[in-house]
């Protein structure tokens, strides 16, 4: 039995229907752009004229003829219009402006402004912020339970996507920013990586900066972009800690074990040649063998040694 594909559905009132979005896009597109406004002095003057119509409406309708009654009708609203056009816009701040829900624009001037009166305005702060994620349990890629946090910088770049893309764009990157933390902790292990592989302990600047790009791709349908990222916490989980640890102390003793054997044959070494160049003992192989393995139970032994006087012979 064949199956017929069914077609795409057409689109209603402008918006994709039956077509699903994923990675390739929002429903939400929107981008950021200038609202008209004036500065301070053009604000001032519209300020100024809101006040003398409101005066000049309420001088008017004192006459209380029909004529001054409309025209004092008239005034009013023009200066209370004037007046809801009327912002103050701090630094770091701005005013997303919308007309009856559409959107008109940002204002990113400071200071006192106005714009078109009656529209609804948001306050979206461009400051740069950071936050701490939440300390995350998940696996490194030796499948080894690790708890991991990260410090995020982030910063608002484009104010409309940020109030109308996303339900709450805070929210938003709290959540991306953890995802993208436990995604990059998974793929790395904690320690001891293979040739070419990238450590979580022993390669954070890599890892951060992989941090860093990730959170940066999965918020910007938000208009937010990443400063930098950095991880605040490391460690294995408890349940395994005592293990690695106990893991890491026999490879720090090994090293150090290694590197003390090392020094002390090249002590020994140094020893034979000299007493052979400068003719103190002469030597059989006996009793070279037996001068290496009394240095070497000295130089390599934990406990301080006890000399035994010899006053025989080896031979006897």
């Amino acid at each position: 039995m064949t199956q017929t594909a069914t077609p795409p559905q057409e689109s209603v009132g402008g918006e994709p229907t039956g077509r699903p979005v994923g990675h390739a896009g929002t429903r939400v597109d929107i981008t950021e752009r200038p609202a008209w406004s004036l500065g301070a002095g053009g604000a001032i003057v519209a300020l100024v004229l809101a006040f003398a119509l409101a005066g000049l409406g309420v001088v008017l309708f004192a006459v209380s003829t029909p004529g001054a009654v409309v025209a004092a009708v008239v005034c009013l609203v023009v200066g209370v219009g004037l007046f809801t056009g009327i912002s103050v816009v701090s630094p770091g701040q701005t005013l997303v402006v919308q007309l009856f829900g559409r959107y008109l624009g940002t204002i990113r001037r400071t200071g006192l402004v106005m714009t078109v009166p009656l529209t609804t305005r948001q306050r979206v702060s461009v400051r740069v912020r950071n936050f701490e994620t939440s300390e995350l349990k998940v696996n490194d890629a030796d499948g080894n339970p690790i708890n991991i946090a990260a410090i995020v910088v982030w910063q608002v770049a484009d104010t409309a996507k940020a109030s109308f893309a996303v339900e709450d764009y805070d929210d938003f990157v709290v959540v991306q920013a953890e995802s993208a933390l436990r995604h990059v902790a998974m793929s790395h292990p904690y320690d001891d990586a293979d040739a070419g592989e990238e450590s979580l302990r022993g390669a954070t600047e890599v890892v951060s900066a992989e941090i860093a790009a990730e959170v940066a791709e999965r918020v910007v349908v938000a208009g937010v972009e990443v400063i930098e990222a950095r991880i605040s916490n490391l460690a294995y989980a408890p349940e395994i800690a005592q293990a690695m640890l106990q893991r890491q102390q026999a490879g720090a003793i090994i090293a150090a074990r290694s590197r003390i054997v090392e020094g002390a044959v090249s002590m020994v070494e140094d020893a034979l040649a000299r007493l052979e160049r400068d003719d103190v003992v002469v030597l059989d192989d006996e009793r070279r063998a037996t001068m290496v393995s009394n240095l070497l139970v000295v130089l390599c032994g934990e406990s301080r040694a006890t000399p035994v006087v010899n006053a025989g012979s080896l031979y006897q």
